[in-house]
């Protein structure tokens, strides 16, 4: 198990780059999203001598030069200056909050009930079902079935290398829950939990969690670690034996 501090570095760095996605690396990281994500630019992780409201200023003049209308931003503990003071003076709306959770990988007791089961995603077919489940959940676009090749693709080598495993769940049969996790310096990224809403509340999401763990675990990580939704799944990762260690919050500003 990492430390305090290793866990929230390591909750500072992780930052997604979706495929086809433009990046901004400098004192303040930027994203822009392809429109099948909703578009827009995502900010995160924020070391910078400068002050919140330059900052801001720049990140906004990027979203502009980018053509996009909206800038996100999402709060971490480790974040210098604090931007979130200077977004709610420019009238930024909260959108979200996710707590910031972590365990030790071996040892984990989810109580998976009887019925929903897990499988490593390996087939076309496989990820045609996670898209499936991804489009409603979080309002994505569906992929094309060139998108859904070169997204086997990738799923198919990262599970080869080891670096990243996608897992699906079923109830009675059909997919209904999904989610991800990325090896990286003995830390399991646990990310993209998405299940369907008929079927909530019946295991599924804890099956996924079980086989995120357990496969971690072959890989070599040590600690898993998970931002997880306040009123979704953080009460599961809780009673699940998981630590929080702060919350990051989430902000959408128009530019």
């Amino acid at each position: 198990m990492h430390t305090t501090d290793d866990i929230l570095r390591a909750s500072a760095a992780w930052v997604w780059f979706p495929r086809d996605s433009d990046h901004d690396e400098g004192d303040l990281q930027l994203v822009r999203y392809p429109q099948r994500f909703g578009g827009g630019v995502r900010g995160s992780r924020v070391n910078a001598d400068a002050d919140a409201a330059t900052v801001v200023d720049g990140a906004v003049e990027r979203t502009r030069a980018w053509g996009e209308t909206e800038f996100r931003f999402w709060t971490n503990a480790s974040d210098r200056p604090d931007l979130e003071e200077e977004l709610r003076r420019r009238g930024a709306e909260h959108v979200d909050t996710v707590a910031v959770f972590a365990r030790a990988v071996e040892g984990a007791d989810l109580g998976v009930p009887h019925g929903p089961t897990a499988e490593i995603v390996t087939s076309l077919e496989q990820v045609r079902e996670v898209d499936a489940i991804n489009v409603p959940v979080w309002q994505q676009h569906p992929l094309d079935e060139e998108g859904l090749r070169v997204e086997h693709e990738e799923v198919t080598a990262a599970l080869a290398a080891g670096t990243q495993v996608r897992v699906l769940a079923r109830l009675e049969g059909r997919a209904v829950s999904t989610g991800g996790c990325t090896i990286v310096d003995g830390f399991t990224r646990l990310w993209g939990a998405a299940t369907l809403e008929h079927a909530r509340g019946r295991g599924a999401y804890r099956a996924v969690l079980a086989e995120r763990l357990r496969v971690s675990a072959s890989l070599g990580a040590t600690t898993a670690l998970v931002k997880g939704r306040t009123a979704t799944s953080a009460p599961i990762l809780a009673r699940a034996g998981f630590t929080h260690y702060g919350d990051e919050r989430g902000y959408r500003l128009t530019v």
